[in-house]
């Protein structure tokens, strides 16, 4: 079932979006995303699909035939909300969906911005807006998530499971490699330049996946003589992310540690709910979507935090070419922050859907 809304204007120019809200506050934070975006006058056409927990337990549908190979011919980008959905036990919808779309679409850039936009979301005592602005670029195609390994001699003592770590060459090198471009072509939000890659891994323990990544990131990094090449190991990273989260800039991880981190780094700026993510794969269709996930409790309640799904439509726009329509929802965005127009978890009064209208309101002033 396709639901067809195309914004204002005629260009041939305007871009093609497919919005699958998902499971969950997905389905109310996507909503407000599109408000927004249209608000932006940004030139798009945007088509809704039902794919989530409702669709499937409809009539078993995950992604229909070609659903993937629809996507990348048809759009110019994917907005989606969240999946997950306590009916449906194996949680099989979501990562046919979710997962699915990063591997089958080879979407292999997970680019996730960490930025503080008051100091009041913070729980660091001292740290400004300035002190928290970098990026995780993780890994999005191989590592553990490509679900390798099986179970052996199930529901005994004997029990044995193996859950394999793939890493490849090819897919190290590019993502490395694009953590280098990115800082390159990425400036910080006081317009200076970035300047460091770090690459996290835990190559003392994990020695044969991280030597591997030991030996790329060397290789890689001597190609870039003006950027500055770190390594940190994980755990190191973890504490150092709350200690002093100043030193960071842009960070390169695997599938696992990149997942973890981020939502440790979301902590910094807010919670989950101020999060926003893109699945990249340069040249090629890409997919957005918040961080957070599908929040079953607070589903329904017009509780949920809309703005992690509204920075990641900017996140979209700006991947399109659209900067001053995604320029705009970003200054309207911390508009709503700093006068406290947003939800209860960092500060406001207002429900979803109020607040999602506010700042589509500020867009369009």
């Amino acid at each position: 079932m396709l639901t067809f809304h195309p914004v204002d204007g005629k260009s041939p120019e305007r871009k093609k979006i497919a919005a699958i809200p998902g499971d969950g506050i997905g389905k109310e934070v996507i909503p407000q995303a599109i408000t927004v975006i249209r608000a932006s006058g940004a030139p798009v056409q945007l088509t809704e699909f039902d794919w989530g927990a409702d669709r499937y337990l409809r009539d078993q549908t995950t992604v229909p035939p070609d659903g993937f190979t629809m996507l990348a011919r048809d759009f110019d980008a994917i907005l989606v909300g969240a999946f997950g959905d306590p009916r449906v036990k194996t949680n099989i919808h979501a990562k046919e969906i979710l997962l699915g779309m990063r591997f089958k679409m080879d979407l292999y850039a997970n680019v996730r911005p960490v930025r503080l936009l008051d100091a009041v979301l913070c729980p660091l005592k001292g740290v400004e807006p300035k002190d928290v602005d970098f990026v995780v670029l993780r890994e999005n195609t191989e590592g553990v998530y490509t679900d390798a390994g099986g179970v052996f001699k199930q529901g005994t003592p004997d029990e044995i499971a193996t859950q394999e770590d793939i890493n490849t060459c090819k897919g190290v090198e590019r993502i490395i490699r694009y953590a280098f471009e990115y800082c390159k072509t990425h400036s910080k939000l006081d317009g200076s330049p970035r300047a460091s890659v770090l690459m996290c891994d835990k190559s003392n323990a994990m020695t044969h996946a991280g030597g591997l990544w030991q030996r790329v990131f060397k290789e890689v990094s001597a190609e870039y003589s003006g950027i500055t090449s770190q390594h940190m190991y994980v755990d190191a990273l973890c504490m150092q992310m709350v200690r002093d989260p100043r030193q960071f800039d842009v960070i390169v991880t695997n599938n696992m540690f990149g997942d973890i981190i981020t939502d440790l780094a979301a902590g910094l700026q807010g919670g989950l709910g101020m999060a926003a993510s893109g699945n990249i794969h340069p040249g090629r269709t890409s997919m957005f979507e918040p961080v957070h996930g599908s929040a079953p409790p607070i589903a329904g309640k017009n509780v949920a935090n809309p703005i992690g799904a509204i920075l990641t439509a900017a996140m979209m726009l700006r991947h399109l070419e659209f900067a001053r329509e995604a320029d705009k929802i970003e200054a309207a965005v911390l508009q709503a922050v700093r006068q406290k127009k947003t939800t209860e978890d960092i500060g406001g009064k207002l429900g979803t859907r109020e607040a999602g209208q506010w700042v589509a309101d500020a867009v369009s002033r």
